[in-house]
């Protein structure tokens, strides 16, 4: 009876989230492919610079207490108010900071243009603050349904006041007012559905609690954040905001796949497997099952995308980000091993290892200076091709302690992978050299998606991949719900 009950909760919660991922964010992407075409690749390069900030900032914001409290078993009230003021707190002095580094910024990437659209869009980082705490409440009742409504509203209207300032003439503050009205409209509408309001009550040892486990997380997904977000710098930087709006916007198609079907991942499995963390057959079994449907989904969506992006990028926004379409595939092959990195990583803080968590985030980023030193000395290939590399290193680490605690080793999770990586594979050989017929790319486009649909479904129909069979029960429970 426990077992269909966490099982139900599971797939409402992958359902929800999945549907909150295709449907706000294909919101967004329609969006972008709008803006795409009305706006330049400089100006998505100069809020791409702005993003770099804002990213890394808002990691410090959370402090890593909100995965704190989901792990957690008994919250109180308390709890979430301690989580809100400091929230709230780390916000307002980290905007002020970015405030006045502003002007500094301008003069390292030399665009004075900076000064102003840094300033505004820093003011994401308190809209943030006060969406976080009414996030985690939601999560740790499995709400879902409440976050996919909130999420969808956001993007429409947010859509609309991008594209609307777009057409007339605002240029860059197009991208800067859709970023702001997307997070204030989210943050609103979860204060409205949620209905969790703060007494302001702050308890010292509820914090000490957060900060001991939350801090680690904080600490490492600051890290992860500022390296991430050093390739964006290394572009901006040595190359032109020009070149970084090309690579951030096939960085934006990669994560369709990779980030959000992680994500979705990431949100329910985290609460579900932590209501099972004393069980430890029951909890790697679960794990297991979490890590092969999740990779096959994203080996065949980002091994495919990557065969499709000339005529893909082409048809979507124009030749005028060609560039894009060069930088899609290795980025695609790059990013399919992302969701087994966070998924193993995962399961460190479910065990409450948030120590080791750090220790392979501060190994891993030594690893991957080396692209960077690519990217710096070289090119932009070399430098994506080297993240390929540091990415297959970096899974052997993660797995390799998961799989010492668990019993589930990284030979175990290759096997597991492997015939999703040869499906990914046979599919994108067969629609990849369909661009080379004498057609245009809108026909070539349509016929790439028939063909790699047909043989995903003939390859995985007649070897009945467990996978495939997995994701069609899950499939058939929700239309049951």
């Amino acid at each position: 009876m426990e077992e269909n009950s966490l099982r139900n909760k599971t797939i409402k919660g992958v359902g929800w989230s999945a549907a909150d991922a295709l449907l706000g964010q294909g919101v967004t992407f329609v969006t972008g492919l709008v803006l795409a075409r009305l706006l330049s690749p400089e100006e998505y390069g100069l809020v791409g610079i702005c993003l770099i900030f804002t990213t890394i900032l808002n990691g410090i914001v959370d402090s890593g207490f909100s995965n704190a409290l989901i792990r957690k078993k008994d919250t109180t009230n308390e709890d979430y108010n301690t989580m809100f003021i400091t929230n709230l707190g780390i916000s307002i002095v980290l905007y002020v900071l970015l405030f006045f580094a502003s002007s500094n910024i301008s003069t390292f990437f030399e665009r004075k243009e900076l000064t102003p659209l840094i300033k505004v869009m820093g003011s994401v980082l308190i809209i943030n603050a006060l969406s976080i705490t009414q996030i985690t409440v939601l999560t740790k009742k499995l709400d879902f349904k409440t976050k996919t409504k909130t999420s969808l509203l956001s993007a429409i209207i947010s859509g609309i006041v991008g594209i609307g300032m777009a057409y007339t003439g605002f240029g860059v503050w197009a991208l800067v007012a859709q970023v702001l009205s997307k997070q204030t409209i989210y943050t609103i509408g979860l204060w409205f559905f949620n209905r969790w309001w703060p007494d302001f009550s702050f308890n010292k040892e509820n914090f000490k609690y957060m900060w001991g486990f939350g801090s680690k997380l904080m600490l490492s997904g600051l890290l992860s954040n500022i390296w991430n977000q050093l390739y964006q710098v290394v572009v901006g930087k040595f190359y032109s905001p020009a070149t970084l709006g090309q690579y951030s916007r096939s960085k934006e198609y990669a994560n369709i796949f990779s980030a959000n079907i992680t994500s979705i991942v990431q949100r329910v499995s985290y609460p579900v497997l932590s209501e099972i963390q004393d069980d430890k057959n029951r909890m790697v079994a679960a794990y297991r099952k979490v890590i092969k449907v999740t990779m096959f989904v994203t080996c065949v969506c980002m091994i495919s995308l990557g065969a499709v992006a000339e005529p893909l990028i082409y048809c979507l926004i124009g030749p005028k980000w060609h560039e894009a379409a060069t930088y899609l595939p290795l980025i695609c092959i790059s990013m399919s091993l992302y969701p087994l990195h966070a998924i193993n990583l995962n399961m460190l803080q479910i065990q409450g290892r948030s120590d080791i968590f750090l220790y392979l985030d501060l190994i891993k980023k030594v690893i991957g200076l080396f692209p960077l030193a690519i990217g710096i000395f070289v090119s932009i290939y070399g430098m994506l091709i080297g993240s390929i590399v540091t990415g297959l290193i970096s899974f052997f680490l993660n797995s390799y302690y998961t799989g010492k605690r668990l019993g589930y080793t990284s030979r175990m999770q290759l096997r597991d992978v492997s015939s999703s990586y040869g499906v990914a594979f046979i599919v994108a050989v067969a629609v990849y050299f369909l661009k080379y017929l004498p057609l245009s790319y809108w026909a070539i486009l349509p016929l790439q998606i028939g063909v790699g649909i047909s043989v995903l479904l003939c390859i995985s129909e007649y070897f009945r991949i467990p996978e495939f069979i997995e994701i069609k029960t899950i499939i058939k429970n929700l239309n049951k719900k």
